[in-house]
């Protein structure tokens, strides 16, 4: 078998321009690639008919954020809760959760404030403007 590593995680959103200003404002990650994908391999492939997508790729570090906006779009999902199976979110590590807090803009829509779980790890949980939920903890 093949050695393993995680290459990226993917995030659908329905707006590509509104999302990559939301992941490299609120996190500062940094695009690293922009394309296209259509045809009749990719809609087989993503079990889509006639889909088409444009992505983005955002560095994190050890993997890659993969945004991408699909054509045609499919349904909004509920909001995700976390306790549901199937529920995903992204987890990205800061050096100071409460000082990373105080920095989001006012429109960014939290769980919570941050709170340090029985473990001793300090989380937050940020929505995204598709309401996608990114962890934010101390790395």
């Amino acid at each position: 078998m093949s050695d393993l590593t995680a290459h990226h995680v993917g995030i659908t959103v329905s707006d590509l321009d509104r999302a990559v200003d939301f992941y490299t404002e609120t996190f500062g990650l940094e695009v690293v690639a922009e394309f296209a994908v259509g045809g009749e391999a990719f809609a087989e492939a993503v079990d889509v008919a006639g889909a088409e997508a444009e992505f983005a790729h955002l560095d994190a570090g050890d993997a890659i954020v993969e945004l991408v906006a699909y054509e045609p779009a499919g349904e909004k999902t509920p909001d995700p809760e976390l306790n549901r199976p199937g529920a995903t979110h992204l987890g990205l590590s800061v050096d100071d959760v409460d000082d990373f807090y105080t920095t989001l803009d006012e429109g960014v829509e939290t769980l919570s404030p941050p709170r340090t779980t029985a473990s001793g790890t300090t989380v937050l949980f940020v929505r995204d403007p598709d309401g996608n939920l990114i962890e934010v903890l101390d790395a």
